[in-house]
């Protein structure tokens, strides 16, 4: 509502006046990357100290200004002082994050292998060495710049001199940073009466290029907040943004939470990420004396139908980006209308698949973090150990597989984990993964992998077998991994720290003399089956397959038994071919082609022949059943 006026907004009004709002924000944030996407600038922002030798505001907006970068909205265009903070809070953010992929670029650059498809160990000890924080930076990241680089170097003949030459100025998203701003610009409160609804008022402009502050007036807009949002939340400003022609608020929140420990856990749950199964997990016990022992056989998240579609939509991708490239081919820099729509038409088609691709993606790592988590809650864990697989290389499985290893959401699945463990107050920890699925988790023997159960001499990888006799464990390759990680995790818990760059807990390395006690311990309890009374008589001859006496009448219909016989009593036709005058073992003679149906009521299995013999039309001696009892003084 436009409380100026009164008047009620549609919805595709209130999203071209965010719209226009937002240009005016996107417009200031290009003039500042301009200006100070450079090298200089960026370390200077990101040494946090000005020129008086202050240290720098936590907030991009402040620091921004203190360093004396400052913008302004284009003329005859009047815009309040909030307007341009939130332009410095986008664009010192952008300044900010690339200072890092700027220091990864320069340490492959500085050391750039002589074939950049396969490094040497020298060559990789030298571009970690070369790279700040780079002992621990996954090889997949640095394989992934020098592939960037490899691709301007084909396009320009060169290598290129810094980041900032090979990305170019990002793109600036049409969004609304209201943290930047005060209660003069945006406000948010939640309702008395109504737990799920919060109201945000903000100003926009009434058109896209406001003269003057007559121009701006404020706006009501009522929140719907999720149930996931606690009653007792501090709602914060959010961050508008616009997508399928709707005003969508990112609304963050603030709430008193339990907080996670890094060592005392007796109960964990073990996550193990599987090549079918995305994920497989189990809970395991640490007791007193040091054994650890198993609660359940544990559980797997199956995603195959949304991975199927990833994949899908993968090749389509990669289909249209082969195409996309043969258009750039055929251009070559000429002007061609024709070959020019169809480019651009395939570029949008593009965008809309990799948005698909982004949400889908999304959806699986909140749906496979959530269940993660609940598994933890269930068991009542504390904490939630999972595989460090940050420098997992998906190779010798195919060219289909490893790609698919390699575009999985675990990051997402991992950070979003952790998000929903603090609010219940359980710590996640990444473990190595080092042998997890190669030892016997309660031996420590390697195993042998093996291609299923029922075929224990075919090479393969899912199921596994352990060699050693006293031990004899068998089970799924995924299954032996979660129990692996959980026992590691909670031998090694002493070495957890945290890890400064991310704030997330981890377990650096492994100790062998800690391994060798992250073993599951056998369950041996077992009912005692000891005799404890004569043995009754049993016969060779084998169980009936149908019952002896016929089954009742009454009451029909579903709630009914089937009387015995090969056919149903109660109807005057019956189906299919068993509706024919002939006996009870005749056998009919097809007339048309042999086309088998499955099993039909009175049919038997193939069209063409009727079931057995009823057991009344051949009564045989009923040597099963026993009504005497022990103390039958005629036994």
């Amino acid at each position: 509502m436009d409380e100026k006026t009164g008047e009620i907004l549609p919805r595709a009004v209130l999203t071209e006046r965010v719209g226009w709002c937002a240009e005016l924000v996107a417009g200031m944030v290009c003039q500042l990357l301009v200006e100070h996407w450079n090298a200089g600038d960026v370390d200077v922002l990101a040494g946090g100290v000005d020129a008086g030798g202050q240290k720098l505001p936590s907030n991009a907006w402040m620091a921004l200004r203190r360093l004396g970068w400052t913008t302004a909205a284009p003329d005859a265009v009047k815009v309040n002082d909030r307007i341009v903070r939130m332009a410095q809070e986008q664009a010192g953010r952008a300044l900010r994050s690339v200072k890092w992929r700027a220091d990864l670029a320069a340490g492959v650059l500085a050391t750039w292998p002589d074939d950049p498809a396969k490094r040497t160990p020298v060559e990789w000890q030298q571009v970690r060495d070369a790279v700040p924080g780079g002992e621990y930076l996954p090889s997949s990241i640095i394989k992934g710049r020098t592939q960037q680089v490899v691709k301007f170097l084909k396009i320009n003949g060169r290598l290129p001199a810094d980041v900032y030459e090979l990305e170019g100025i990002p793109k600036v998203p049409r969004t609304l940073l209201l943290a930047a701003c005060d209660g003069q610009q945006a406000m948010v409160e939640r309702s008395e009466t109504e737990a799920t609804r919060a109201l945000l008022r903000l100003q926009l402009p009434t058109r896209p290029d406001p003269a003057g502050y007559q121009d701006w007036t404020w706006v009501a807009c009522r929140l719907s907040l999720p149930p996931t949002v606690p009653a007792g939340a501090v709602l914060h400003l959010p961050t508008l943004r616009i997508m399928g022609g709707q005003v969508r608020a990112d609304v963050a929140y603030t709430h008193s939470v339990l907080k996670a420990q890094r060592t005392g856990h007796t109960t964990a749950l073990g996550v193990d990420w599987g090549l079918n199964t995305l994920l497989s997990a189990g809970a395991g016990k640490l007791h007193e004396d040091g054994r650890i022992t198993t609660l359940g056989s544990g559980a797997q998240f199956r995603a195959a139908g949304v991975l199927a579609k990833q994949h899908r939509l993968r090749r389509l991708s990669e289909r249209l980006h082969t195409k996309a490239e043969q258009y750039v081919r055929l251009l070559g820099g000429h002007c061609d209308e024709r070959l020019a729509a169809k480019h651009e038409l395939l570029r949008s088609e593009i965008r809309h698949l990799s948005d698909r691709r982004s949400n889908l993606n999304d959806a699986l790592a909140r749906t496979a973090a959530r269940w993660a988590v609940d598994q933890a809650i269930a068991a009542g864990a504390s904490v939630i150990y999972l595989e460090d697989l940050r420098s997992l290389e998906a190779k010798g499985m195919g060219h289909t597989m490893n790609t698919r290893l390699s575009q999985q959401v675990r990051g997402q699945i991992v950070d979003r984990t952790r998000h929903l463990a603090a609010e219940v107050g359980i710590a996640v920890v990444t473990v190595p993964a080092r042998d997890t699925s190669r030892l016997c988790p309660q031996c420590l023997t390697p195993l042998r992998h093996r291609k299923a159960p029922d075929r224990p001499t075919v090479s393969g990888w899912k199921w596994a077998l352990c060699p050693n006799q006293s031990c004899s464990w068998q089970g799924d390759r995924d299954d032996g991994a979660w129990r692996r990680i959980a026992a590691r995790g909670l031998t090694h818990q002493a070495k957890t720290v945290i890890d400064r760059r991310s704030g997330g807990m981890l377990i650096r390395s492994v100790v062998d003399k800690l391994e060798a006690k992250a073993v599951i311990s056998p369950k041996t309890s077992r009912k005692d089956r000891s005799k404890t009374g004569s043995t009754w008589p049993h016969t060779s001859r084998p169980a009936p397959r149908r019952r002896r006496a016929p089954s009742p009448t009454r009451p029909c219909g579903p709630v009914g038994k089937r009387p015995e016989g090969h056919a149903p009593t109660d109807r005057t036709r019956l189906p299919r071919a068993a509706h024919r005058h002939q006996g009870v073992k005749a056998i009919s003679t097809p007339t048309g082609g042999h086309r088998p149906r499955g099993a039909a009521l009175g049919a038997g299995f193939h069209l063409h022949a009727h079931a057995s013999p009823p057991r009344w039309a051949e009564p045989a001696p009923d040597v099963m059943s026993r009504v005497d009892s022990l103390a039958d003084p005629r036994r």
